[in-house]
């Protein structure tokens, strides 16, 4: 399923509380450490110190997993969301939270 199929169906999909480091990778560029501190099904939000701005095309690696093709849809100079172009897979999702502890 489309990110935007499901934003139109639930917005509010269920965020994860986590603190991952990660590579994000803009298209064209090198990739840089930022750390995922919230993970849905649909996207992430990540503290990184970037000058992207929304619509930026970004391929986002979690330890372990292949490269995640989203978009940033905010950034608000320490933090960037980012929109999957699909959907997370619950399998991977649920692979995250075996070995990333949620944070309060």
């Amino acid at each position: 399923m489309r990110y935007e199929d499901a934003a139109q169906e639930d917005r509010s999909a269920p965020r994860v509380k986590l603190h991952i480091p990660a590579q994000m990778r803009p298209s064209g560029s090198p990739s840089f450490s930022v750390i995922v501190k919230d993970l849905s099904l649909s996207g992430v939000a990540c503290e990184a110190l970037t000058g992207m701005s929304a619509g930026t095309r970004i391929w986002l690696t979690l330890p372990g997993l292949s490269a995640l093709q989203a978009k940033i849809v905010w950034n608000d100079g320490t933090m960037v969301g980012c929109e999957f172009d699909t959907l997370l897979n619950l399998a991977v999702m649920e692979n995250v939270l075996a070995r990333f502890p949620v944070q309060g």
